[in-house]
């Protein structure tokens, strides 16, 4: 193929994005089946919680942070999709509260059959994230595949008694979040040349924007958890926020921060197999408001690539936290709150509910 023919990367895989992750209840009945890991007292999160990251102490100053993240194009432009999947595998470094040190390339590109420069675009727009990350790239790994896929395994630092899980919300924390949703709607319509060169630019700049300055503002309050929110859809990460923490949540739909024309989208059919899945999963795990339709609700399970952290943090603090976060220039929005009531489950509210 000639390098100057444009390629449509989005059309050569069938899903896209974190929307290409196993849903999540095909993905708990494999790790079900699977034997315990050995007891140890340095694996100070594992897979118990379902969380973001790992976290292994080294030392009582200094633990290790290790997560890895890949998927297919989810759009066209190959130096943005490379932006987005680093942007993306290095939240889930920023979610635990940690600092990326390094990261390895994680590729299966089809070199026969697309041009080599696309494949270099894509690397050049991750090592310009991991650079802005202030992260180091150290090698990877590549495969030749029929499907183009890209990400990185990262590895950060964090000091141990520092460590920000999905397991340690309090009742009477608030709810903050950094990114707003409808994602893998807009990403899904990309496919089906459904948005202007202007809204894909938009998009592109909410996926390409490292939770960096987030994770930082968050980093001296009382946030007594965080995840970042990414395939499993806002709904699907809060719940296992609420069920690892013991705690119930009131999310307030009607202040959940979505991209311009999602629900016109979603109206038109454009809501993809991951998000519907992520809906059909959380059953029983959420209540919703009997005003808010169905595709009010698939919005709220939406698979998003490279979202943003929700945050629960101490009430006293909220107010001075989402403060400094809109002054730093993060998307910021309060949509909820903690309760000791309904534990492990989500209630969807309207606004000022």
């Amino acid at each position: 193929m000639s390098p100057t023919e444009p390629v449509k990367l989005t059309s050569l895989s069938s899903k896209g994005g974190c929307g290409c992750k196993i849903g999540p209840a095909d993905l708990m009945q494999v790790i079900r089946s699977l034997p315990p890991a050995e007891p140890n007292p340095d694996l100070l999160v594992g897979l118990d919680t379902s969380d973001d990251a790992g976290v292994y102490r080294l030392s009582d100053e200094l633990a290790l942070v290790q997560t890895v993240d890949f998927f297919t194009p989810i759009v066209d432009d190959p130096y943005s999709f490379g932006q987005i999947a680093a942007a993306n595998a290095l939240s889930d470094i920023y979610a635990m509260g940690g600092k990326p040190l390094t990261v390895l390339n994680i590729v299966a590109f089809p070199i026969s059959t697309l041009d080599k420069s696309i494949l270099a675009d894509i690397l050049r727009g991750a090592a310009d994230k991991v650079r802005e990350a202030g992260a180091t790239l150290v090698g990877g790994h590549s495969i030749d595949d029929k499907e183009p896929k890209f990400g990185l395994a990262v590895t950060g630092l964090i000091h141990p008694d520092r460590v920000r899980t999905n397991a340690g919300a309090k009742p009477g924390d608030r709810l903050i979040l950094t990114k707003p949703i409808g994602v893998g709607i807009l990403t899904t319509s990309i496919k089906k040349d459904q948005l202007s060169e202007e809204e894909v630019r938009r998009l592109t700049s909410v996926m390409t924007t490292l939770n960096k300055t987030a994770a930082e503002v968050m980093e001296p309050y009382r946030v007594h958890a965080c995840t970042d929110v990414t395939g499993f859809g806002l709904l699907g990460h809060a719940s296992e926020l609420a069920k690892g923490s013991g705690v119930g949540l009131v999310i307030r739909h009607e202040d959940v921060p979505v991209l311009p024309r999602v629900r016109e989208l979603a109206e038109n059919g454009f809501v993809p197999g991951g998000t519907k899945n992520n809906f059909a999963h959380l059953e029983g795990s959420i209540r919703f408001p009997e005003e808010l339709d169905q595709v009010g609700r698939y919005i709220l399970c939406d698979a998003v690539t490279s979202g943003g952290l929700l945050i629960s943090v101490a009430a006293e603090d909220c107010d001075e936290l989402f403060a400094k976060l809109l002054a730093a220039g993060v998307e910021a929005a309060l949509i909820g709150e903690v309760t000791a009531e309904h534990p492990g489950e989500i209630r969807v509210a309207a606004a000022g509910r």
